[in-house]
């Protein structure tokens, strides 16, 4: 998989994407730290790449859209984590995508736990063009 990581995620959390064999940029290898976040979010639709950040940010599908991207994993950590808080966070992103796709969808990681969100059924009720 193609993962791009935020500018708040360190060398420790690219080595540990890449450990796992997948293709991991970041933005400070791009040289896009500061970057807008809708830049950022664009870059990632345009390199097919899962954006992993620490930006709660990203966690809004009303702005961030994650149906048309490669998915979207926001890591929750505490406020002053331990570098082992980020990396078993990550452990947990990397064990789930082993069972099913992020692939246009946003999820929320939590320790050992993924809240996936869930896009608005388009069985909600009737059209509202009708």
């Amino acid at each position: 998989m193609k993962f791009k990581l935020d500018e708040n995620l360190g060398a420790s959390a690219v080595r540990a994407f890449e450990d796992a064999g997948h293709n991991t940029s970041s933005v400070h290898r791009q040289n896009l730290a500061g970057a807008d976040d809708s830049r950022v979010f664009q870059i990632c639709h345009d390199e097919q790449r899962i954006l992993v950040t620490l930006d709660l940010d990203f966690a809004n599908p009303l702005t961030f859209d994650p149906r048309t991207n490669a998915g979207v994993a926001v890591l929750r950590l505490s406020r002053s984590p331990a570098p082992s808080e980020a990396l078993a966070a990550i452990t947990t992103l990397l064990s789930s995508l082993e069972h099913r796709s992020i692939d246009g969808h946003l999820w929320i990681v939590r320790g050992d736990r993924v809240r996936a969100w869930q896009p608005p059924s388009t069985n909600d009720g009737p059209d509202p063009e009708s």
